[in-house]
C-alpha cells in the first residue's frame, strides 16, 4: 500500500470506523441517561422552572450572568478560543477529504489555521495552570491531564495539516483524529454530552424554587 493509499484510508475508512465507535458509545450513554428517573418536585413552585432551565442552558453564551466569568473575563475568552479551535479542527477533518478546494482559498485556510493555532496556545495555558495552581491540582486527575495533552497535540497536528500540502502533517492529523474520536467517549472530554441534561435539570430545580438566578429578575428576562 503506497503513501497515497494510506492517507486516503486514514481520511476515509479509518475516520468512519472511529466515528461509528463514538456514535455507538454515545448511543449507549444516552440510553443509560434516559433510563434514569428524575426526582419529582413536590414543593410548591415559587418561580418559573422553564425560565430557569432556559437561562441555565444558555448561560454559557451569556457570560455576564456568571459570577466566575465576571471576576475572570480572560478565562472565558480562553474557553471560547479553545472550543472554537476544537470545532475548527473537527470541521477540517471533513473539509480536507471531502471539500479540499475550500482550503485553496487562502483567507479560509489562514482563518482555520489561526483559530487552531490560538486554541493550541489556550490549551497549553490550561495545561500549565492545571499543573502549577494548587486549587486546580487538587481536583485534577490523570484523565484531566491526558485529555488536555491529547487535545493539544491534535490541535497542533490540525494547524499543520490544514494547508493540505504536507503528507507527514496530514497523516499525523488523521491518525490523531481517529484516536481522538475513539478516545473521547471514554474520557472527561465527553462532558459536553451531559451538559444540556445537567443544565436543564439545574435550572428547572432551582428555578421552581425561585432561587435561580440569584441576582434577580433581570437575568430571567434575558433568557426569554
Amino acid at each position: 500500500m503506497g503513501s497515497g493509499s494510506i492517507l486516503r484510508f486514514m481520511e476515509n475508512e479509518a475516520q468512519i470506523v472511529a466515528l461509528s465507535v463514538m456514535a455507538l458509545v454515545y448511543a449507549l450513554k444516552l440510553r443509560w441517561i434516559f433510563k434514569k428517573n428524575l426526582v419529582k418536585e413536590i414543593t410548591p413552585a415559587k418561580g418559573d422552572p422553564q425560565k430557569g432551565a432556559r437561562l441555565s442552558l444558555l448561560s454559557i453564551a451569556m457570560p455576564w450572568t456568571m459570577e466566575s466569568m465576571l471576576k475572570h473575563p480572560l478565562r472565558y475568552f480562553e474557553f471560547v478560543i479553545f472550543h472554537l479551535g476544537v470545532t475548527a479542527a473537527i470541521a477540517a477533518s471533513f473539509i480536507i477529504p471531502y471539500a479540499p478546494k475550500l482550503f485553496t482559498i487562502e483567507s479560509v485556510m489562514y482563518l482555520f489555521q489561526g483559530i487552531t493555532g490560538f486554541a493550541f496556545i489556550a490549551g497549553a495555558v490550561r495545561l500549565i495552570k492545571r499543573s502549577i495552581m494548587p486549587d486546580l491540582r487538587l481536583i485534577s486527575s490523570m484523565d484531566d491531564y491526558f485529555s488536555l495533552i491529547v487535545l493539544d497535540v491534535w490541535l497542533l497536528t490540525a494547524f499543520f495539516g490544514i494547508p493540505n500540502k504536507d503528507y507527514t502533517a496530514l497523516i499525523s492529523f488523521f491518525i490523531m483524529t481517529a484516536f481522538f474520536l475513539i478516545f473521547v467517549p471514554f474520557s472527561k472530554i465527553s462532558h459536553y454530552l451531559y451538559y444540556p441534561f445537567a443544565r436543564v435539570y439545574f435550572g428547572r430545580h432551582f428555578g421552581r424554587r425561585g432561587v435561580y438566578p440569584k441576582v434577580g429578575e433581570k437575568n430571567m428576562e434575558a433568557a426569554k
